[in-house]
Parts: C-alpha cells; structure tokens; sequence
C-alpha cells in the first residue's frame, strides 16, 4: 500500500490534485480543505489510501493520518463509497464525525451533501463502537435542551458543526434553560 506521498503539486483539479513524484505526475483525490489551501509548485504531503477497484487504481489523500483512519471506517460503511467518504470528511472534521456517533446524531451526516436521513443512520449504526467512547474523548451526551438548541440554530440557517460548536462555546455554569442558552448560543456568532 502507499502509505504517503510528498512532492510538488502540478495541478490542481476540482476534486483531485498531480503531484510531481520523480519523474511522475500522482493524481491523488483529495478535500476541499486541500484544494483551497495549496497551489501549483507547492510542497505538499498526504497520508495516503489506495482503493483498488476492478477497472481502476485511486489514490486517497488526506492530511492527517485520523482523517485516514476514520476514511477507511466510513468506506466500510454499506453505501458509502470512497467518494462519498471523502465529502463526509470534507464537510466534518473529525471530530464532528466523532461527536455525531457517539452523540447519535444522524443529522450531523444528513447535511452533507449526498447523504440522506437513512444514510445518516446506517453510518452510526455502523461507526458505534468503532470510534472511541464518550469517557475518552470526554464528549458528554447531547441533552435535549441542547437538541432543541441544535434544531433551532439549524433553522436559522447556521450548519449543524457551527451549531455543536455555538454550544462547545458555552461556559460550564451557563443556565439550563432553552431560551438562555439559545441566547448565549446566538451571542457566540455575533463575536
């Protein structure tokens, strides 16, 4: 397997990057975070991941070796192709991933785009076990105030991430109330 790749990036395509390695261009698929911060004749190093199909070899980078880790879980997801796994990880980070499946949110994975509600579920359903516990990461669980304040931050118009992180935002001793904390949530985007 290939298990990283460094070199100079050639050219950069829209969901996809040629990197210059000896005499060779790699064509390497990658995020959106990839495309948007490197440049043709840039350095650039990826941890890598080789899916080999029956008609084609595709090559998978990422910039982290967790973001590799978690692609090889979400392509072991039924449904879920490499494809799709890299918008997932495009669109959440890892730690987004994470909290919705220890926090069984499947409407985290609904607003990628792509994914649909059952597709939502499958991937908890499948990632349960496999990503950690709550102890480790001390994620503590979603109560429903939090709930209602995710859904109706969601129905403002701000995503689900920004919402988890409005909330990861309040302080401990903050109130238990829908409204205030809606409040303080709301305040943390006006920063």
């Amino acid at each position: 397997m290939i298990a990283c790749i460094n070199g100079e990036v050639l050219s950069l395509q829209k969901d996809k990057v040629v990197i210059r390695l000896g005499g060779l261009g790699i064509e390497t698929y990658v995020g959106k975070r990839v495309l948007d911060q490197y440049h043709p004749g840039d350095i650039l190093f990826l941890h890598t991941y080789l899916v080999v199909r029956e008609d084609a070899l595709m090559l998978f980078g990422f910039e982290s070796e967790m973001e590799r880790e978690f692609f090889s879980l979400l392509i072991g997801v039924n449904g879920v192709g490499p494809k799709t796994a890299l918008n997932i990880l495009s669109t959440l980070t890892v730690d987004a991933i994470r909290n919705a499946v220890l926090s069984e949110q499947p409407d985290v994975f609904a607003r990628v785009p792509g994914i649909g509600k059952k597709g939502a579920q499958k991937i908890i359903l499948s990632l349960q076990g496999r990503v950690g516990s709550e102890e480790e990461f001390g994620i503590p669980r979603v109560s429903d105030v939090d709930t209602e304040i995710i859904d109706a931050l969601t129905s403002l118009g701000y995503s689900v991430v920004e919402a988890q992180t409005a909330l990861q935002s309040l302080p401990k001793d903050a109130p238990q109330g829908v409204e205030e904390r809606l409040y303080l949530a709301l305040q943390y985007f006006s920063k």
